[in-house]
This record gives C-alpha cells, sequence and structure tokens, in this order.
C-alpha cells in the first residue's frame, strides 16, 4: 500500500470522526427555556401571530421560507416554517437539527431525504401529513402543476423527546455550506478526485436554498449537488456515487397520511375533525408531536372543550372564524385572562392544555384549520356541552350545587343539545367578534384613559419634581449663600482678629522699642551722670592734690615766716588760740550752711526730676488717650471697643505698675545717691580728720620744733607763731 493511500486513509478516518463528533455535538440543545408565571404568557409572544406577522428567512424567484415562534404560556414557544416553492422548484438539501412534522396545504411535489443510511422518496399533494426524524437529509421538489398551484408546505421542528423548543442553531443545516467549509487538501482526500475536481467545486458561485427544478434527463457527471451527496454518503460510508441513482433497489417508498383520503373521526352536517396520532402515521412514532385538522361549516362551532394532554397549535388555512379561549386558573393567575380573536387564513393560534376553548365559523364562510398537538398518543378532548359533554357523567345534585341552581334549570342544560363535538350556532362567530370589538374599543379606552392618567401623572410628578428641583436649588442657593455669609464673616473676623493682633504687636514692638529706647537713655544718663561723678571726683582729687601741693609750699612758707614770726607768734598765742576757738564756731556754721545747700540742692534735684517724669508719665498719657480715641472712632463693633479698652487697662496696670517699679528704682537709686553722699561726706570728713589730726602732729612737730628753735633763737619765735596761725585758719577755712 502506498503512502499516498495510507494518508488518504487517514484523512478519511480523521475527518469522518470529526464530522461525527460535529453531527452529534449540533444535535444537543441547551436548555434556555425562560421561567414562566403559570397564569400569564410569556411576555413579548402572543398566542396569535398574524400572517402579516410571519418573518421571511429566505426569499427567491422560485420561493420563499417564512417562520413564526408562538408561546404557549406555560410550557414554551415553538417554531414554525411556511415553506412556498413556485411550480417546478427545488429545494436544496438540509440537514434536519431536529424532528419536522409538516402539513402539505397546496400543490404537488416530491419529498427525498436519507436517513440511517437508507435513501426514500414520496410523493406529495394536499392533505398529507408526514414527520422526518432530526439527523435526516431531505429536499423538496415542486411538480409542474397543469394550473401552476404552488406547493405549500407548514412544518413544526420540536426536538426529541418531550422538548419542542427552536434549536439554538436553528432547525437545519444546508449541505452545501458544510461541505465547502473544509479546505481544498481535506475535500481531495475525502472525494478521492482530483484536485481540479475540487476546484471547479470550491469556485462555484453561490447557490440560493430554492433553485429552478432540475431536468430529468439530465446525465452530466460531477455537477455540486451530486459532489454533497457523494460527501454524505463518503461520510456515512455509502457506497453509491449518484446521489440521485434512480435504481429501484435504493429507494424505498413511504407511506404518508392523507387527512383528504381517510375517514374523518367525526362528521355531522355542521362540520368533520381528524387527529392524526403514531397509530395513524408510524413515522410518528419517536415523536411528540400530533397533527389535527378541523373543518367547520358556515354557522357552526367546535363545542367548548379542552385538551388535558397537549397544547394545541392551529394554523387557519381557509375561510375566516373566532376562536374563544378561557382561563383555566382558580382565579389567583394576575396575567391569566379570557381571550377571543379573529382567525384568517395563514394565521397562527396556540392554545395551551386544560384551556377550555370554543372555534366558530362565520354564517357567510367555512372555517378550515389544521394543527399540531404536544402528544402522539391518542387524546380525548374533553367537552362541556351536547352527548359527549363530560358534565353528563357527573351527579346532578352535585352539578346543582356547583352551578348553584334548580334541579329543572340542570336537567334543560344538559339534555337540551342534542348533538355533540361540533354544533351549529348561527352568528356565535359574529356576535364574539362584536364583543371582541367592544372590548378592544373597550381597552383602547380604558387604555387611553390610563395613558391620559398616567400622562396626568407624570406631568403632576414632572411638576412636583420640578418644584422639589426649585425648592432644592432654592435652599441649595440659601444654604450656600449661608455659607459664603459664614465664610465671608469667618474671613473678616479672622482678618480683624489679625489686624489686631498685628496692631498689638506693633504696639507691643512699639512699647519694647519705647522701653529699650529708655532704658538706653536712662543707662546713658546713668553712665553719664557716673562718668560725670568721676570726672568731678577725679577733678576734686586735683584740686585736692593741688591745694595739699599748694599747702605744703604755704606751710613751708608759714614755716619760714613762722620761723621769722615766732616771737610774735608768742606774743600774740593766747589771742590767736581765743580767735581761733571764734572762727572754728564760724567754719562750722559756714559748714552746716553749706551741707544745709547741698541738701536743698539735691532735693530741688529729686524734684525737677519727679517732675519731668510726671510729665512724661502725662505725655504718654495723653499720647495714649489720643491713641485710644483714635481706635474707639475707627473702631465698628463692640467687641473690638471692649477688646481695646481691656487692653488699654492692661496697659494702664502695666503702665502704672512700671511707674511703681519706675519710682522704687528711682527712690532706690536716690538712697543709693544718698548713702553715697553720706559716704562720700563721711569720707571727706574722715580725711578732714585726718588732715586735723596730720596738722596736730605737725603743730605739734612744729611746736617740738619751735620751742628747740626759741630755745635757740627767740627772735623767730613770733614768726613761728604767726605761722601757725594762718595754718590753722587754713585747714579751719578747708
Amino acid at each position: 500500500m502506498s503512502v499516498k493511500n495510507c494518508f488518504s486513509i487517514q484523512c478519511c478516518k480523521m475527518l469522518f470522526k470529526f464530522l461525527l463528533f460535529m453531527i452529534i455535538i449540533s444535535y444537543v440543545s441547551v436548555d434556555v427555556r425562560a421561567k414562566r408565571e403559570n397564569e400569564g404568557w410569556e411576555w413579548g409572544l402572543d398566542p396569535l401571530v398574524k400572517r402579516a406577522e410571519r418573518k421571511t428567512i429566505i426569499s427567491t424567484e422560485n420561493g420563499q421560507v417564512s417562520s413564526v415562534t408562538i408561546a404557549d404560556g406555560t410550557t414554551g414557544s415553538y417554531h414554525l416554517q411556511f415553506i412556498t416553492l413556485e411550480p417546478n422548484s427545488l429545494f436544496l438539501p438540509v440537514v434536519l437539527h431536529s424532528d419536522m412534522v409538516f402539513y402539505v396545504h397546496t400543490g404537488s411535489g416530491k419529498l427525498t431525504w436519507m436517513h440511517e443510511n437508507e435513501e426514500k422518496s414520496v410523493d406529495l399533494r394536499i392533505g398529507d401529513v408526514f414527520r422526518l426524524p432530526f439527523g435526516s437529509i431531505f429536499f423538496l421538489e415542486s411538480n409542474l402543476d397543469p394550473i401552476r398551484q404552488k406547493l405549500r408546505v407548514y412544518s413544526i421542528f420540536p426536538n426529541s423527546g418531550d422538548d419542542f423548543r427552536e434549536s439554538l442553531n436553528g432547525p437545519y443545516s444546508s449541505i452545501r455550506k458544510m461541505v465547502l467549509g473544509f479546505d481544498k487538501k481535506v475535500l481531495q482526500a475525502a472525494f478521492h478526485v482530483p484536485e481540479d475536481v475540487i476546484e471547479q467545486v470550491l469556485a462555484g458561485t453561490e447557490v440560493p436554498a430554492i433553485v429552478h427544478g432540475v431536468p430529468k434527463s439530465t446525465k452530466k457527471k460531477n455537477n455540486l449537488w451530486e459532489m454533497e451527496a457523494q460527501f454524505m454518503k463518503t461520510v456515512l460510508r455509502r457506497g453509491s456515487y449518484s446521489f440521485f441513482d434512480n435504481q429501484k433497489n435504493k429507494k424505498k417508498s413511504s407511506k404518508l397520511f392523507n387527512v383528504f383520503q381517510e375517514k374523518p373521526d367525526f362528521e355531522n352536517c355542521n362540520g368533520w375533525s381528524t387527529v392524526i396520532d403514531r397509530k395513524k402515521l408510524p413515522a410518528l412514532k419517536g415523536s411528540q408531536i400530533g397533527i389535527y385538522v378541523v373543518n367547520l361549516t358556515k354557522g357552526s362551532m367546535m363545542g367548548p372543550h379542552w385538551n388535558p394532554m397537549a397544547t394545541e397549535i392551529g394554523i387557519a388555512i381557509q375561510g375566516e372564524g373566532m376562536v374563544r379561549v378561557v382561563c383555566s386558573n382558580s382565579g389567583t393567575g394576575q396575567g391569566c385572562k379570557n381571550m377571543r380573536f379573529k382567525m384568517e387564513e395563514g394565521d397562527v393560534f396556540v392554545v395551551p392544555r386544560f384551556h377550555p376553548m370554543a372555534q366558530m365559523a362565520f354564517n357567510n364562510n367555512s372555517f378550515v384549520f389544521v394543527g399540531f398537538s404536544t402528544t402522539t398518543k391518542k387524546h380525548h378532548p374533553q367537552y362541556l356541552t351536547g352527548r359527549a359533554s363530560v358534565l353528563q357523567t357527573l351527579d346532578r345534585h352535585i352539578l346543582e350545587a356547583s352551578f348553584n341552581v334548580a334541579n329543572t334549570t340542570m336537567h334543560q342544560i344538559l339534555e337540551a343539545q342534542g348533538d355533540s363535538v361540533i354544533l351549529e350556532c348561527t352568528s356565535c362567530a359574529e356576535e364574539e367578534k362584536r364583543l371582541m370589538e367592544e372590548e378592544r374599543r373597550r381597552e383602547e379606552e380604558e387604555a387611553k384613559k390610563k395613558e391620559e392618567e398616567e400622562r396626568r401623572k407624570e406631568e403632576e410628578e414632572a411638576r412636583k419634581a420640578e418644584e422639589e428641583r426649585r425648592e432644592k436649588e432654592a435652599e441649595e442657593a440659601r444654604k450656600r449663600e449661608e455659607e459664603e455669609e459664614r465664610k465671608r464673616q469667618e474671613e473678616e473676623a479672622k482678618r480683624q482678629e489679625e489686624e489686631i493682633r498685628r496692631r498689638q504687636e506693633e504696639e507691643e514692638a512699639r512699647k519694647r522699642q519705647e522701653e529699650e529706647e529708655r532704658e538706653r537713655q536712662e543707662a546713658r544718663k546713668r553712665q553719664e551722670e557716673k562718668e560725670e561723678e568721676a570726672a568731678q571726683r577725679e577733678a576734686e582729687q586735683a584740686r585736692r592734690e593741688e591745694e595739699e601741693a599748694e599747702k605744703r609750699r604755704h606751710e613751708e612758707e608759714e614755716a619760714r615766716r613762722q620761723e621769722e614770726e615766732k616771737e610774735e607768734a608768742r606774743r600774740r598765742q593766747q589771742e590767736e588760740e581765743t580767735e581761733e576757738a571764734r572762727r572754728r564756731e564760724e567754719e562750722e556754721a559756714v559748714k552746716r550752711k553749706q551741707e544745709e545747700e547741698a541738701q536743698r540742692e539735691e532735693e530741688a534735684e529729686t524734684r525737677r526730676k519727679q517732675e519731668e517724669e510726671e510729665a512724661r508719665r502725662q505725655e504718654e498719657e495723653k499720647e495714649e488717650a489720643r491713641r485710644r480715641q483714635q481706635e474707639e472712632e475707627t473702631t465698628e463693633e463692640a467687641r473690638r471697643r471692649e477688646e481695646e479698652e481691656a487692653r488699654r487697662r492692661e496697659e494702664e496696670a502695666e503702665t502704672t505698675r512700671k511707674q511703681e517699679e519706675e519710682e522704687s528704682w528711682r527712690r532706690e537709686e536716690e538712697e543709693e545717691e544718698s548713702r553715697s553722699s553720706e559716704e562720700d561726706a563721711e569720707s571727706e570728713r574722715q580725711e578732714v580728720a585726718e588732715r586735723q589730726e596730720e596738722a596736730r602732729r605737725q603743730e605739734e612737730e612744729t611746736e617740738k620744733r619751735h620751742q628747740q628753735e626759741t630755745e635757740e633763737d627767740e627772735p623767730g619765735r613770733h614768726e613761728r607763731i604767726l605761722l601757725k596761725v594762718a595754718m590753722s585758719t587754713y585747714h579751719h577755712h578747708n
């Protein structure tokens, strides 16, 4: 075996596994059923969908496909598609993601499908019902009908089991898109064909889902659809090359059910009905979808009934009619309500199980509708009226108590109607239509009233909101103004406090400067006084030294004169001693007078200093008064005046304290000066006493020398006496 063939086999195996996995995954549906209230319809989905509300999925010149999703309000939603093919058209092959149960409404054609390695085909005509299981590959062909009637197929796509919801990936996928989704190399290995064949397939233009029919005589090989079929057969291990092979041993017919070929389940003069279940149509086995068809003649009604087994999805296929649905809840459902709606051809309606309903035809036309039920089992609708009424099986007394009526009334209710299932009901549809229109008008009026009330309420709320907004804005503006005013006042107070503090600091600085200046002046004055006193003392000392020198000179002169006047001195000694005593007294008096003079001068100087200090203090008080007056004139608030007054009192107290300290200091200084003066006086007295003592000693020495000289020289005695008297006088004078 060549390497190329081995590689091709391996690629085919891998491709088969991948495609099988993809197909399995595509069939797995995710449970996205929304939770609903038991009593209400699903929001956004109505129990009635008009024909004009269908969604177009495919639209070409050869046909179209539209869809409807409708909800029953309890179990879930259901996806229906309406396939319409023009005569001699082809719906290209697709792979089903879910079961497909359909009803042929008009036209004729052929259905071809492949399921579980088996290819099948059937002819379709009006009234046919059939089911294709999920995973099937099928396509539809419409016949070239002589009257050119379109092939119309109504289908529903439930999932397997009891899951009837639409597949997330759609109900089917295009075979062509699945094939062309792979790369060229993979396709070449999978099909085992030359590369140019794959290139021809990939180079083909996009083909719409519905095309014109393929002529039966076409024998061209390797066209796109045949290539697609061959690919799928390769995946499913099919040996045939042509998907459209007409060999009889590869096609097996499957029986369809036709509602017009079989006898109806019920029929009377008012109409007929039939239900197709899995017993009538074996193809429905494994599915949970059944089909029913109802034909109501003019002025007739499908009697009030409910379906205890399944939800019914109906499609009007001919004429018009009215459908009445009654809420089956016990008054606890908030969203459940009775409904009536008009059905026209192509409209779709749904009725959940256990909801009583009645379908009515108008007096001028019959009403035919086909429907799907969510079960293939045989189910027996429960009728409320007629011979088949479920009420016939209940005890009469129980019914009388239940309806709260008399026996005769209940008898008339149960026995008056002789028909069953489909009943005569002339003008019932017209009356239902009238009531529906009245209800609609009433609902519109109520909606208008409600809208008007809501509008008024909104306007009132808007007005209140506007007033509240304005009040809020006014309050916010007031608060902002108050906040700004408070901030401004705080800033003003802060500024004033800073101004006061600045002034206080300036005043304190000025006072400190004045105090320092005053202290400097006083220190300078004291220094000058001390220097002056020192100079005076030095001058006095110099003067005294000069006087002493002069005195010594005079003493020497006096000594000479005294020697000359010794005799005179001795003679006049007595007189001189008397005169000396007198002079001493005079000198004492002069000294006392001088001391008194000095004391008076000191007192005058003290009084002068006190007057100067008092004048300076008064000047400061005047300055302080002027300053306080100026501050009081510029003050705007009483609090500042009080603070200034308190500060002034403090300053006055401080000034008084300082004055007292200065006065005390001055008194101490005066006392110090007085003590210094007394000490100087005492020192002078001691000096005088010392000089006197020195003079006395000198006199004694002189006297001794005089006596000696007298003894030696008697003539000079008189001069010495005169000198002694002069010296004594000089000493007393000093």
